[in-house]
């Protein structure tokens, strides 16, 4: 249904977004609303207000098909995307297999020098929606930011390319990445696999498929992964509604993404039911408190923990599912996003040949 704000031009629609977020903050307070407390966690005031403005226009992940979704997700992308950041080049590749090119961008730090860490980046968007584009800000940031080389790639979508087309074309990828370091700039033994999401979950699932065939990737970097696609977990129920991802939205992504249901138990899919996680990289498993993944995605990093797997697990208590591409909104997003940053930054400078001066040198 239209909306009055669908009919205010998109760039109008982003200043005034922008404007309402420069407020002081008793006054973006009062737009907000009283707060939100639920589960015994409160909401932080950037991600009120995000929704707040986000129910004006109706905002909905999945709306109309998927071809429509998408759409719409590109349209809408720049109203809060995280602007071009110097100090960054990019440039775009395709990585070859069997079914045809795989489109993907490096980034690449200035003056980053050459066989310095890599990180295999997988957007979110449910397997169904989402691009190298609607994610190049959160890859560039952490480029920059992590001073680490960033390989964002285009797998294929559903329901045109249903499972495990997503988890086959990621482990492609890494497995590319890993083969043409020299020629990325990377060092082959410093490469890692992260995402949002969706993207979370296949950087996991390469990292599974990884053990019974190397090369493997070093450290993993989850943001709110989907982990379990066979059960619903209690914060599903309780942040089934008004947090940006909703439950009838992770019913939509699965159902295009894997509609025989009696496949969504495949461990390339819900990673958390592997028999055996002994081996797999560390990890930083960051998660919302107002998420309906939440539960899923502590789960994953309470079973790495148990398999002996080196893990941080983070639960930003007081955000929401996506937060990762609202670093242009406020300041609270941009704090989750960087303290990640800096987690995979340690993690790979552990494991790089370059100096380890140079990659802990002062960013512009």
């Amino acid at each position: 249904m239209s909306t009055l704000m669908d009919r205010v031009p998109l760039p109008v629609q982003g200043l005034a977004l922008h404007a309402v977020f420069a407020l002081p903050q008793p006054l973006r307070r009062v737009l907000a609303g009283p707060p939100i407390r639920r589960d015994g966690l409160e909401l932080a005031l950037d991600a009120q207000l995000l929704l707040r403005m986000m129910a004006l226009t109706e905002t909905d992940l999945t709306r109309g098909t998927p071809e429509e979704a998408r759409a719409h997700l590109e349209l809408t992308r720049g109203l809060i995307a995280t602007p071009g950041l110097s100090g960054v080049r990019s440039r775009d590749l395709d990585i070859p297999a069997e079914d045809g090119p795989i489109p993907a961008r490096l980034h690449e730090p200035a003056n980053l020098p050459t066989g310095s860490p890599l990180l295999v980046y997988f957007h979110g968007g449910g397997w169904v929606i989402g691009s190298i584009d609607t994610h190049d800000g959160i890859c560039r940031y952490l480029a920059r930011n992590a001073q680490v080389r960033v390989l964002s790639v285009g797998y294929r979508l559903a329901p045109e390319h249903p499972f495990p087309a997503g988890a086959d074309d990621a482990l492609t990828a890494f497995r590319f990445a890993a083969r043409n370091a020299d020629a990325l700039g990377a060092d082959s033994s410093a490469i890692a696999v992260g995402g949002d999401s969706a993207g979370a979950n296949l950087a996991a699932s390469v990292c599974l498929q990884a053990l019974r065939k190397g090369p493997r990737p070093v450290f993993q970097l989850l943001f709110y992964p989907a982990t379990d696609a066979t059960t619903r977990r209690r914060s599903r129920d309780v942040f089934a509604d008004g947090f940006f991802l909703t439950d009838d939205d992770i019913t939509w992504f699965l159902d295009h993404y894997c509609p025989d249901v009696a496949q969504r138990g495949d461990p390339r899919l819900s990673v958390l039911l592997a028999d055996d996680l002994r081996g797999l990289p560390p990890a930083y498993v960051a998660t919302a408190g107002f998420d309906p993944l939440r539960d899923e995605g502590n789960a994953f990093a309470d079973r790495l923990r148990e398999a002996g797997v080196p893990v941080v697990k983070r639960q930003h208590d007081d955000l929401i599912h996506g937060f990762v591409s609202f670093l242009n909104i406020g300041t609270r997003f941009r704090e989750a996003v960087s303290e990640a940053a800096g987690a995979l930054r340690t993690g790979l400078a552990l494991r790089s040949r370059a100096n380890v001066v140079d990659i802990f040198r002062p960013t512009a």
